[in-house]
């Protein structure tokens, strides 16, 4: 019914940038809040940043200052964008987002599929 397809991951340089995009689509009625996720190896899957209907975020103190989470309401797309990276930073991203399919259903959890993030030293 809903997909999230991730977008922009791929090899950088410490120091360097990226800019992550999430596009949904699907049977859409109404997005809550969007947000970023990552996964390192052999970690749990943590919160980086979330971005809410009314532009409110919230970001995991690891990426303060370095990351910025944005969104277009209308493109149904929530962006990443990503500085001064750390081979700590080194993570499969995923994307998330409340979606409500239809009018009054509830709001329902979906993820991307992960797009890889890889920081070299």
């Amino acid at each position: 019914q809903v997909q999230l397809v991730e977008s922009g991951g791929g090899l950088v340089q410490a120091g360097g940038s990226l800019r992550l995009s999430c596009a949904a689509s699907g049977s859409i009625f109404s997005i809550n809040a969007m947000g970023w996720y990552r996964q390192a190896p052999g970690k749990q899957r943590e919160l980086v940043a979330v971005i809410r209907s009314g532009a409110s975020t919230n970001y995991a103190d690891s990426v303060k200052g370095r990351f910025t989470i944005s969104r277009d309401n209308a493109k149904n797309t929530v962006y990443l964008q990503m500085n001064s990276l750390t081979p700590e930073d080194t993570a499969v991203y995923y994307c998330n987002a409340e979606v409500a399919t239809r009018v009054w259903s509830k709001y329902m959890d979906y993820w991307g599929k992960g797009t890889l993030v890889t920081v070299a030293s």
